[in-house]
């Protein structure tokens, strides 16, 4: 592996416990310089456990954790987090409200002369677009000025990785997704390797290179949003990333794909390949996702607007089939219809992932 792509974090068979209960269950994962990493997932999914495990704060119950290669981590053996050069940003900011903005940011510089220090401060507050802040008090900036000097003030010493724990959970809705660009586009900039924990995929979208998704300890797939979102490799990924239903489908013979909907032809990725199948041969369960479900008056098929929400330039719909299979569609706003009201649908799906048709389940339940 040539040394720019040399791995900064490595997490092998990471295994954390409280008790007898096990928060992390032999995790694995690699980052490498540079990169900007999610651990995305619901609460209690073990993520802000592992982000502490990398931090220093938690011990490995198994497993090892390294930095540039050196362990930091194993069962009877941990580093110190003072030693480990790793930055944190919190959820609640932390800043020392005693302090002013150019004293928060300078916190961790102690080792430098004065004018160094100075330099520093200015060159981050520069950096995170508040040069003019230096002398303000933290309860004088808004919730997302908070937050960018707490960011300067995490990279304000060099770490070499950046740990972030639902570091815009406490933003407006609107201020979460664009910090998150932000803070994404000045971590680039600083060639900074940083990983990011939140429960929001749209946080995660904007923020990260590659996301792991998270479910009971376990990382259940480690990929690109794009992948999460169109190629979920088990039901787990596909209902907790994005928008989308189940549909009873069947496969026959020239890779295609019967629906009530229509046919499906491409290439077909089976997923939940462990899964039994509880269904006769060849059921299986489509995952269609909103765009795969067209909105077009000329198509003899028929579904009944059950329930609008209107999204500005779209609007989603959640529509029910003849058959009652409930299905969701995003729709260009300026066709607005109202409940009860039957619209013609059509498949437009280039992304056919199928799944072992689960008989004890319902094979229309939302994805």
């Amino acid at each position: 592996m040539p040394e720019s792509a040399a791995p900064l974090l490595e997490v092998r068979e990471l295994t954390h416990s409280y008790g007898e209960q096990r928060v992390c269950d032999a995790l694995s994962f690699t980052l490498l310089s540079g990169e900007i990493a999610c651990l995305l997932g619901p609460s209690g999914c073990g993520k802000t456990t592992l982000l502490r495990c990398i931090a220093g704060f938690e011990p490995a119950s198994g497993g090892e954790i390294l930095l540039d290669g050196r362990v930091v981590s194993r069962p009877g053996f941990r580093v110190p987090p003072e030693q480990r050069r790793i930055g944190m940003v919190f959820q609640d900011f932390a800043l020392f409200p005693h302090r002013s903005v150019a004293g928060n940011v300078g916190f961790g510089l102690s080792g430098l002369s004065r004018s160094q220090r100075g330099l520093r401060v200015r060159e981050l507050l520069e950096a995170v677009g508040l040069p003019d802040c230096a002398a303000r008090y933290p309860h004088e900036l808004s919730g997302g000025q908070q937050q960018r000097v707490a960011l300067a003030r995490a990279l304000a010493p060099g770490p070499r990785l950046l740990l972030l724990d639902e570091p815009f959970s406490n933003l407006d809705v609107d201020l979460r997704e664009r910090l998150a660009l932000e803070v994404r586009t000045l971590l680039k900039t600083q060639g900074t390797t940083a990983v990011l924990v939140t429960h929001d995929q749209h946080e995660a979208f904007a923020f990260a290179d590659s996301i792991g998704v998270m479910h009971h300890g376990r990382i259940a797939q480690w990929d690109t949003a794009y992948n999460l979102y169109h190629r979920p490799r088990d039901r787990f990924v596909a209902d907790f990333v994005g928008e989308g239903t189940f549909v009873p489908g069947r496969v026959t013979r020239g890779g295609r794909v019967e629906l009530e909907l229509g046919i499906l032809q491409g290439e077909i990725t089976y997923a939940d390949a462990t899964q039994p199948q509880t269904g006769g041969p060849g059921l299986v369960d489509v995952l269609l996702r909103p765009d795969d479900v067209v909105h077009d008056d000329t198509s003899p098929v028929k579904a009944q607007v059950l329930s609008k929400a209107f999204r500005g330039a779209e609007i989603l719909y959640a529509l029910r089939l003849p058959s009652g299979t409930q299905v969701l569609s995003l729709v260009p706003s300026h066709h607005n219809h109202l409940p009860g009201e039957a619209i013609g649908v059509r498949l437009a799906a280039d992304h056919i992932i199928v799944f072992p048709r689960q008989l004890d389940e319902s094979a229309s339940g939302d994805a």
